[in-house]
């Protein structure tokens, strides 16, 4: 097990781990509205697959959130 950190809380995860993997273990909702960062670097869509994810990383899950009247 590996200690990361999900939009600010530990989190115990079995590596190997990519971030796609990582979406689904977390149930995630709607996956096609999130935007990923990585240690504050945003990871681009088409990466999620090719990112592992390592011991102590952060990771947040960002939504766009519209609104204004």
């Amino acid at each position: 097990m590996a200690r990361i950190y999900v939009n600010g809380d530990a989190q115990e995860v079995t590596l190997p781990l990519n971030v796609t993997e990582l979406i689904k273990a977390l149930l995630v909702e709607n996956p096609e509205m999130v935007s990923v960062q990585v240690n504050e670097e945003f990871a681009e869509r088409d990466d999620w697959d090719n990112i592992q994810v390592k011991e102590d990383d952060k990771v947040d899950f960002l939504y766009f959130m519209g609104g204004g009247c």
